[in-house]
């Protein structure tokens, strides 16, 4: 068995190719070829955390794996990621375990690498004005990522933590090497943004269809099982896109309440999910009709996108002699 920390998976990663991957594992979750059931989880209530399981198969990739990540949000205020996660890859063709892998890296990469896959769809061409709500591990993320597919001038980034968020766009400025500003609220940050990343653990939403400027594309990977991040007027106006509708629909842990609440309280159908992401790539549903248009991807996070990010890193990984070989037996 093949043993990747996270060191050497940060640095296996192209996010370039991680943002082709996932774009043909989503094709391919939604014309039936690649499987990804709904996570399951046990809860810890006395740290609001849970611990989930994301087994998903990607033939065309020849990935089986599974993921196993904790999700404990009081993390956010010490040295430790709110997101820690294992993957685990197996052979397609025998089910024996092949590689260990850090997910915690992969996580945040494949996270972002599909909000970006979203962007490359939706926003409009010249989106240049990046609004990121978040200070953690995907709001840097997003932003690397989102500079991989629109012309990003200007980043803005908000959040509970004013002190975080200077200190995260002093960060991106220098990494990334485009102007970044801490902004005093949510509100500020949007005003004028042409994509919206949310990334929080929002209780209350941090996007609202007032502070919206037209055109905005939304991206919202943030998950609470108390919380959403947008508010009711901001899902029934725009064109909302997804990874999966079964995943966004299903119960906790696996879906959205950012949609499941709006559903319950009658303001929307199931039908105003207008598609998922393989739907777009495959020309099966379109995107953007107009440049005034918001749009917005709610993503809950497939597994075919981990064993997607799994099988560019293992082939790197074989290919460059990186990670330690194990034997299990």
């Amino acid at each position: 068995m093949l043993v990747l920390g996270r060191s050497q998976v940060e640095a296996l990663l192209d996010i370039d190719a991680l943002i082709d991957a996932l774009a043909s594992a989503m094709a391919d979750l939604s014309a039936g070829r690649a499987a990804a059931p709904d996570r399951v989880a046990v809860r810890v209530p006395a740290r609001d955390g849970f611990l989930a399981a994301m087994p998903g198969h990607v033939p065309s990739a020849e990935m089986l794996m599974t993921k196993l990540v904790s999700v404990f949000p009081h993390n956010g205020d010490g040295p430790l990621p709110t997101h820690q996660a294992l993957i685990v890859a197996f052979d397609p063709h025998t089910g024996e375990p092949t590689a260990l892998l850090d997910g915690t890296a992969i996580t945040a990469a494949r996270t972002a690498a599909g909000s970006a896959l979203s962007a490359r769809l939706l926003a409009r061409d010249d989106a240049s004005v990046l609004a990121l709500l978040g200070t953690g591990a995907q709001a840097r993320s997003h932003a690397a990522a989102m500079c991989r597919v629109r012309p990003i001038r200007q980043i803005r980034v908000a959040g509970r933590d004013q002190a975080k968020a200077a200190a995260l766009a002093d960060l991106l400025s220098a990494e990334l090497q485009v102007p970044a500003a801490a902004f005093a609220g949510y509100a500020e940050a949007l005003d004028g943004a042409d994509i919206a990343a949310a990334t929080t653990h929002a209780v209350d939403p941090v996007i609202r269809r007032s502070w919206l400027s037209p055109g905005v594309h939304v991206t919202s990977v943030g998950f609470n099982p108390d919380g959403r991040e947008l508010d009711d007027a901001t899902i029934a106006e725009a064109l909302v896109c997804v990874e999966s509708r079964q995943a966004a629909l299903a119960p906790f842990p696996a879906g959205s309440n950012d949609l499941l609440l709006p559903l319950r309280a009658g303001l929307i159908t199931e039908e105003h999910i207008h598609a998922e992401l393989g739907e777009l790539l495959t020309g099966q549903a379109s995107g953007r009709t107009s440049p005034d248009q918001i749009t917005l991807y709610k993503s809950v996070g497939v597994a075919v996108q981990d064993a997607a990010a799994a099988a560019l890193i293992v082939a790197a990984a074989r290919e460059q002699s990186a990670g330690t070989e194990i034997r299990l037996a």
